[in-house]
């Protein structure tokens, strides 16, 4: 079995693991290392192609002028500032 020091590896991520974490991650992660190692072992040379599959996107043959549509997405956006769209803050920083 796969031996894993997981508090020096929540170190290095700078995670804070609590003892209980710390005791089931111990118990879960040399099994799913384990399961990543079975998969890898998967022979891999075989290409799975089947007739008649193609790739259906176009080739952009004629791209717009950059900037072209810019004054009327930011009419349409709901704020604007400094010529460019607001939107509420989603990640919060530690301090």
């Amino acid at each position: 079995m796969i031996q894993v020091d997981v508090k020096a590896l929540a170190k290095l991520a700078r995670l804070e693991v609590s003892d209980e974490e710390l005791a089931r991650l111990e118990k879960e992660i040399p099994a799913i290392l384990g399961f990543v190692e079975t998969i890898q072992k998967v022979a891999t040379d075989v290409v799975g192609h089947e007739e008649g599959l193609h790739n259906v996107m176009r080739e952009d043959a004629n791209p717009h002028e950059s900037g072209l549509y810019t004054d009327d997405l930011l009419k349409a956006a709901p704020a604007v500032r400094d010529n460019q769209v607001v939107v509420k803050q989603v990640i919060s920083r530690k301090k």
